[in-house]
């Protein structure tokens, strides 16, 4: 088995910690500098550090079953943690749908849905 975590800052830690709750992340670990956040065995380090060049240059990709679905939990990021208002899903070249959402120190993630089957 292999696993792969991407180390994230976070600028406010309680912050982040938060947002990541409310699009499906549950917190495994956490101390007062690093949280082992899981989504559905897709796993990030929230890291207690920010450097702003880094946060902004940071990008995640998050696959999920049902796009559309998971999708319904970016309603309220905006008001609730002053993030980029989220994207919605869209067909991109490469041939999949993507949404962008970015968290409360400007990483951007691309969810998505695993390609179909041809």
């Amino acid at each position: 088995m292999a696993l792969i975590r991407p180390f994230v800052p976070a600028r406010d830690f309680a912050l982040s910690q938060a947002f990541y709750a409310a699009i499906g992340f549950a917190t495994l670990y956490r101390d007062d500098e690093l949280a082992i956040l899981d989504h559905d065995g897709a796993g990030i380090l929230l890291q207690n550090y920010y450097v702003e060049s880094w946060a902004e240059n940071c990008m995640c990709q998050l696959f999920v079953a049902d796009l559309d679905d998971w999708w319904r939990r970016t309603a309220g990021l905006v008001e609730r943690f002053a993030v980029q208002p989220p994207r919605a899903p869209t067909m991109q070249p490469h041939g999949m749908r993507v949404g962008f959402l970015f968290d409360p120190c400007g990483v951007l993630w691309h969810v998505s849905e695993p390609p179909a089957k041809a």
